[in-house]
């Protein structure tokens, strides 16, 4: 396999030319033939066989604290040794091969010693978000209970009540800083560093994402020791990071796009990379430091590149980025417009999900030849399809259908193995030789790929997945609610809002007072992304014969109702934003 790696690295110091794309295309045409070997592990294989071995006086991560200005800097063999002290240090808890880590910290350094540690020795990575609430932890450990446990002090007081409550007791906790009941990281540095490897399978889970559905609580996405390494050398060819690359990606390590862009995209060449502790995201703060970082390869959701192209650009010296990548939705021309004036540089969208990496998108050989509002081409890692509701192929430009990956020529190396324990999500998304995505697309006359939305009732807000019945079941909850229906609003600057169709319980009646005691009530129980922004009391919801709410016809009522020009607000209809007692003024979307 590290021939492989090795190709993706000559391909990415290429010319962005057509050459660079045949070159690509021959190596994963390569690549989707040959058998993947029964054990892999790219820890030792490619960190350290490829890398550490070269150059381990080489810059592999910059940590920046943008509050403090404090710095880090750690080489890949400095990494490596880092990640070693974790590996002994765990094993001498009882936490080895086979067992899991929940990692729940903002950006540190420690995320990127805990993900190499578990890579190579073989343990079960399971990233969470710092947003969660104690419901959620609550769940997540009941479903699969943690073995380890890394946090910040803030995270750890968290998690300590979701233990309590679900009388699990974890072999360590691990915690950045110093928290009673929790052993410092920094005990972690006593051990050597030097630590033998886990024997892993290609076919043994590595990662374990828990992500929503339009259905029931969120289901555990399963990648293998292959599946994610192997997988993002699309990633890597998509987002074109060279070895002498200073990489950014504006993501918290909670989400998969983190491991996406943070860590495999980088490493897999040999780059460095970076990450950005903040507390809010301040667009000049984070400006300055991507300029003092000297960063070449930055990747960003579309609300940041939003809120940037919106600055006074002038003021910072963006002169060494040469790439710049978006995922999550298409962005508008003006926006990929006033950032190439100021940087030279276009922002190319791409398309994946927690259970892929990156499936279609506009590489740099693109450069010039964009559409705004369309996501770009297949990577020549997937097979992938546009499929109508009877499952065959379309091939009628303008045409929308669901996004699909084809199973039938190959199994594309970065698909995700399983839904871990739900047999049921398997089947539904997994169909004759298909694997649906559960998104909707179109394509153009000259191929070009436009995303149109979710095929399910799965909400985008911004850059996260809402599964609405965790949002209605919220709801639920608060004694004046008999029933809830939530789907996702159009939005120009989130692509979706969170709202929240409202049946109450004969003895309320609507008004301003109880729609702020639901938003208050639902603060308690989600994080703040899913909360609904806006809620509507109705006295009833479409449904079907048999008695489910037909969500995919109130999307449409939302979708008319924007293009219509109807009034900004109904009767009984109350905003987030409107509600001073919520702080919420920041959240207003852009109109």
């Amino acid at each position: 396999m590290k021939e492989f790696f090795k190709e993706v690295i000559r391909i990415n110091m290429m010319e962005d030319t057509l050459d660079k794309e045949s070159s690509a295309r021959e190596m994963f045409i390569r690549l989707n033939s040959v058998k993947t070997p029964e054990y892999f592990n790219w820890a030792v294989e490619i960190f350290e066989g490829l890398h550490v071995s070269r150059n381990p006086d080489k810059k592999a991560l910059v940590w920046t604290d943008l509050d403090t200005l404090e710095v880090k800097t750690y080489t890949y063999g400095k990494l490596l040794q880092k990640a070693n002290q974790l590996i002994n240090f765990l094993s001498k808890s009882g936490v080895e091969k086979g067992a899991n880590l929940y990692m729940m910290s903002p950006v540190s350094p420690e995320n990127w010693f805990a993900c190499l540690a578990c890579i190579k020795a073989g343990i079960v990575m399971v990233p969470t978000a710092t947003t969660m609430t104690q419901r959620e932890l609550e769940f997540r450990f009941e479903t699969y209970p943690p073995a380890a446990l890394l946090a910040d002090a803030k995270g750890a007081c968290l998690i300590d009540k979701a233990l309590e409550q679900t009388r699990i007791e974890p072999r360590v906790k691990l915690v950045l800083g110093k928290k009673e009941g929790w052993i410092s990281f920094e005990e972690t540095e006593n051990e050597i560093t030097e630590a033998g490897a886990g024997k892993t399978k290609s076919s043994d889970i590595l990662f374990c994402f828990f992500t929503s559905g339009t259905t029931g609580l969120p289901k555990r996405v399963g990648h293998t020791a292959a599946s994610y390494p192997l997988g993002h050398l699309s990633t890597t060819v998509m987002i074109g990071v060279q070895p002498d690359d200073i990489h950014h990606n504006l993501s918290a390590p909670g989400w998969a796009k983190w491991a996406w862009s943070g860590f495999f995209a980088p490493f897999n060449v040999g780059a460095a990379t970076t990450g950005f502790k903040f507390s809010v995201l301040d667009g000049e703060q984070y400006l300055d430091a991507v300029s003092n970082h000297k960063i070449t390869t930055f990747c960003a959701p579309p609300t940041a590149w939003k809120m940037f192209v919106n600055m006074n650009l002038d003021s910072f010296n963006l002169s060494c980025i040469r790439q710049s990548v978006s995922a999550g939705e298409p962005l508008n021309a003006s926006v990929i417009e006033r950032w190439k004036k100021h940087t030279g540089t276009e922002i190319r969208d791409f398309y994946g999900q927690t259970e892929t990496t990156a499936m279609i998108g506009n590489p740099p050989w693109m450069a010039g030849r964009l559409k705004p509002g369309y996501f770009g081409f297949p990577s020549f890692m997937y097979d992938v399809a546009l499929v109508d509701n009877e499952g065959n192929e379309i091939h009628n430009a303008g045409q929308v259908g669901h996004i699909a990956v084809k199973l039938d020529q190959w199994r594309a190396k970065g698909l995700f193995l399983e839904y871990i324990g739900s047999p049921e999500k398997m089947s539904s998304v997994f169909v004759d030789h298909y694997y649906y995505t559960g998104d909707r697309a179109s394509f153009d006359e000259e191929g070009y790929w436009r995303f149109e939305g979710r095929a399910d009732d799965v909400i985008k807000s911004s850059d996260y997945r809402v599964g609405p019945f965790e949002v209605e079941s919220a709801l639920i909850e608060h004694p004046a609610v008999m029933e809830a229906a939530v789907v996702g609003a159009p939005d120009p600057n989130r692509y979706q809002l969170v709202k929240a169709y409202v049946i109450l319980n004969s003895d309320y009646k609507a008004s301003r007072a109880l729609a702020l005691e639901l938003f208050k009530h639902t603060i308690t129980i989600l994080p703040k992304f899913k909360i609904p922004r806006i809620i509507e009391f109705v006295p009833e919801v479409p449904k079907t014969v048999s008695g489910k709410i037909r969500r995919i016809e109130l999307r449409q009522l939302e979708a008319s109702r924007q293009n219509s020009g109807a009034p900004d607000q109904k009767i009984n209809e109350y905003f987030y934003w409107d509600f001073q007692e919520l702080s919420s003024k920041k959240d207003k979307p852009v109109k």
